[in-house]
Order: structure tokens, then sequence, then C-alpha cells
């Protein structure tokens, strides 16, 4: 489960993707798909959840892992890649972009 914390020393990775109403679900299923089946699996990894605005345009993933390399390493897999091809063709851009937790409040 994601812990938002000033004093985690966890690595946060926020992906953003631009989506059209008519593939959203689809990119919803194999990110959801990546998650349950690879990317939960993966050293380091430490929780992660998927959102979706109301006009099914935009999807978020956010997931924290133990450090920066195990993110990486993920990325860098053989499977994240052919998986990462299948999300490039369902959206029209997709940003990760990781960050440091600044404040928590509540």
């Amino acid at each position: 489960m994601p812990k938002i914390s000033k004093e985690s020393q966890l690595q946060t990775v926020i992906t953003t993707f631009e989506v059209t109403p008519g593939t959203c679900q689809d990119l919803l299923d194999e990110l959801n798909d990546a998650l349950e089946t690879f990317i939960s699996k993966q050293p380091g990894f430490i929780g992660a959840g998927l959102h979706v605005n109301d006009a099914q345009t935009r999807i978020a993933n956010y997931s924290q892992w133990q450090k920066r390399e195990d993110f990486q390493a993920m990325l860098r897999s053989d499977e994240m890649r052919v998986r990462t091809r299948r999300f490039s063709d369902l959206c029209k851009s997709f940003e990760p972009v990781m960050y440091e937790v600044f404040a928590s409040i509540g």
C-alpha cells in the first residue's frame, strides 16, 4: 500500500496517460493487468493506484518503490518493454515522473 509521508525515503512515480474515451477502458485493463501480474511482483515495489477522470481522457498511475533503481530495473525488463509498447498504442501520450514527498496533510 502506498505511504505518503515526508519522512519516508521511498521513491514515488506518478505516470499520466492522455487517452480517448474509446481507449480508456482498454488501457485501464492493460495497466491493471500489468500491476497485478508483473509490476507488483518486482523487487522494491511498495504499492500503486490507478485513477481515471470522469471524462475518460486522463489516467493517472501512482506507484511507490523502495528506491529509484528498483523502478528503473522494472522498466528495463523485457516484459515491461513489451507492455510499454502496448500502453503507447492505446494512448496519445504518457509520462512517468519520479517525485519526492514535499508535504503530507491528514
